[in-house]
C-alpha cells in the first residue's frame, strides 16, 4: 500500500501511452500533455514501484523485462479509471460545463465554426473545446467527449451514429480558369495542373475509382495537410478537390466538372456509451447532429 500512495492514476496513463507509442513526445501528443510532464510522471512512478519500466535509447522507449511484465495489468488499471470516469459523467445531468468535440482540420476550420455559434445561442452555458486534428482522438480515454470523422470508429463500447455524407467537388480559382481553359472532360485533367496529396493515397484512389490511371508524380502540388491544400487551390496553382460545403464558402474559386460524380465521404458523429447519458453532452450530441444533417442537405 505505501507504494501505491506514491503514483496516481496519470501516471499509469502515461506508461501505458509511452509503452504503445514508443516515444514521451508522443505520448504528450496524444494526452494532450508536455513531454517534461510525462517524463517526470514516468520517472516518479518508477521511483515508486522501485524498478525501472523503459530502456532509453536514440530511438525512443523501449521496455524492460519488469516493464512488460506490469504493462497487462497497468491497462487494465487505465480502463478501470476511464469507465469510473465515463460512468460518473454519465450520470450528470447539469445542461452546463465542457464539452470536447475533435474534428479534422478541415471540418473543424470550415464547417463547424458556424454550426458551433449556433449551438452557443441555443444554449450558452454550454462550454466548448475543439480539438482540430486528422489523428483519431481516444474517446474511451477522454481525450475527446465527441467525435466527428470521416469513418465508422472501431472501437468497442461507442455509439456511432451516421448523419449523411459530405458530397465533394473539383475545384479552381478564378484567377488560375482565368489563364486556363476549364476542363470539359475528365481526361482534359491531364492537361492542368493538379493538386494532390503527398503521403495519402485517397485522391489517388478516388481518381482511379473514376477511370482516370494516375500516380503520385500527376499532381505538380502535394501536401497531405488540408488546409494548406485549400490554399493552394484558392492561390490559383491548380485544380484541386474539397467538399462541396467548404467551396461554397468561398467566391474565389469556381466548381468545374460538375458531372464527375466524386464519392462523398460519411460523417460519423461518436461518442461513448456512457456519455450518451450525460445531457449536456447528448445535447450536444444531438444539435450537431440536426445542424449537420441540414447543412449536408443545402450543400
Amino acid at each position: 500500500m505505501d507504494r501505491l500512495s506514491g503514483f496516481d492514476w496519470t501516471q499509469i496513463r502515461f506508461f501505458v501511452s509511452v509503452a504503445e507509442t514508443g516515444s514521451l513526445s508522443a505520448c504528450a501528443r496524444a494526452t494532450g500533455a508536455s513531454q517534461p510532464t510525462v517524463g517526470r510522471a514516468i520517472a516518479s512512478l518508477e521511483q515508486s514501484l522501485g524498478v525501472s519500466l523503459f530502456k532509453r535509447h536514440a530511438r525512443g522507449f523501449e521496455l524492460t523485462p519488469q516493464g512488460a511484465d506490469l504493462l497487462p495489468h497497468a491497462r487494465a488499471m487505465a480502463n478501470a479509471a476511464a469507465d469510473l470516469s465515463l460512468a460518473a459523467e454519465g450520470r450528470s445531468q447539469a445542461l452546463e460545463g465542457t464539452v470536447r468535440i475533435t474534428a479534422s482540420r478541415i471540418v473543424a476550420t470550415y464547417v463547424l465554426p458556424t454550426i458551433l455559434a449556433q449551438l452557443q445561442l441555443s444554449e450558452p452555458r454550454i462550454d466548448i473545446e475543439l480539438v482540430a486534428t486528422d489523428t483519431v482522438e481516444n474517446l474511451l480515454f477522454r481525450e475527446a467527449d465527441i467525435a466527428l470523422r470521416m469513418m465508422r470508429p472501431s472501437q468497442q463500447d461507442l455509439i456511432s451514429k451516421r448523419v449523411g455524407d459530405l458530397p465533394m467537388g473539383a475545384y479552381a480559382s478564378r484567377d488560375y480558369l482565368a489563364r486556363n481553359p476549364a476542363p470539359e472532360k475528365i481526361e482534359d485533367l491531364f492537361d492542368h495542373v493538379m493538386i494532390g496529396y503527398d503521403r495519402s493515397s485517397l485522391i489517388i484512389d478516388g481518381a482511379r475509382s473514376l477511370g482516370l490511371q494516375v500516380h503520385r508524380d500527376f499532381f505538380a502540388y502535394r501536401t497531405d495537410d488540408q488546409i494548406a491544400y485549400w490554399q493552394l487551390v484558392r492561390a490559383g496553382l491548380g485544380i484541386g478537390f474539397t467538399a462541396r460545403p467548404v467551396a461554397r464558402q468561398d467566391d474565389k474559386v469556381v466548381r468545374i466538372l460538375p458531372q464527375m460524380e466524386i464519392p462523398p465521404l460519411p460523417i460519423w458523429l461518436t461518442s461513448h456509451g456512457a456519455l450518451k447519458t450525460s445531457r449536456r453532452v447528448r445535447y450536444v450530441f444531438d444539435f450537431l447532429a440536426a445542424a449537420l444533417k441540414a447543412d449536408l442537405k443545402s450543400a
